[in-house]
């Protein structure tokens, strides 16, 4: 099966949503065969270079008080615990489209392994780490840690390679009505939204799979 998880560095529903996803596969072993491919979206694609402060931010986009800002930090925390993902104190949200850029040349020239990798680097970096996914050392050491090719990521990030080809991305899944994240989408035709339970993905992911095994042997 295609798998395409369409989501923002800086989103931590989608940093759950990751984190389940994974757990949910790890579960299903063998016996389900995909490519997961990580698209990219925006949630701000005008987020100033600088960054917005988190509350701020969230109070004028989504008319959040501080309170509830705190529980749904805790919320995501204790959702965190259960998938083994760690949600650090985040005080600052950035632009987040130079990350994307290093995605999508790990999946064209490195590979969908290493594409996953970076993306979940990526993921603890800003939300574990609260590093700043904007700041092209911290990408750049990123890139080094997993053992990259720095020289390359350094060109990327010093010009405008790959722009073009991650807003033509961002453009296509917002034309086929992705306008929120986390989503995925299965073999092109099949919707999971929102950052969905281990025990909800394995469901569904065992459905999909039993539906394709019996349209082969129908084939067959």
């Amino acid at each position: 099966m295609r798998i395409d998880f369409i989501s923002d560095i800086n989103c931590p529903w989608c940093a759950l949503g990751v984190a389940s996803f994974q757990k949910a596969l790890k579960l299903m072993g063998d016996r389900f065969q995909y490519d997961l491919h990580f698209q990219p979206f925006e949630l701000n694609p005008d987020m100033p270079k600088e960054g917005r402060n988190l509350v701020d931010y969230l109070s004028e986009k989504y008319g959040m008080t501080a309170t509830r800002i705190e529980e749904t930090q805790q919320h995501l925390r204790e959702r965190g615990e259960e998938v083994e993902f760690v949600f650090g104190k985040r005080d600052y949200i950035w632009n987040t489209f130079d990350a994307h850029r290093l995605l999508y040349w790990a999946e064209l020239e490195l590979g969908l392994d290493v594409q996953r990798k970076l993306k979940l680097a990526l993921l603890n970096a800003y939300h574990t780490e609260s590093k700043d996914p904007s700041d092209k050392q911290v990408l750049i050491d990123i890139v080094t840690d997993l053992g990259l090719d720095k020289d390359r990521a350094e060109i990327i990030l010093t010009t405008d390679l790959f722009a073009n080809d991650v807003r033509t991305l961002e453009q296509q899944w917002h034309e086929l009505g992705i306008n929120a994240v986390p989503s995925i989408v299965i073999n092109r035709e099949h919707l999971i939204q929102g950052a969905q339970s281990v025990d909800v993905l394995v469901g569904i992911l065992m459905r999909l799979n039993k539906a394709e095994a019996s349209a082969k042997k129908r084939d067959d």
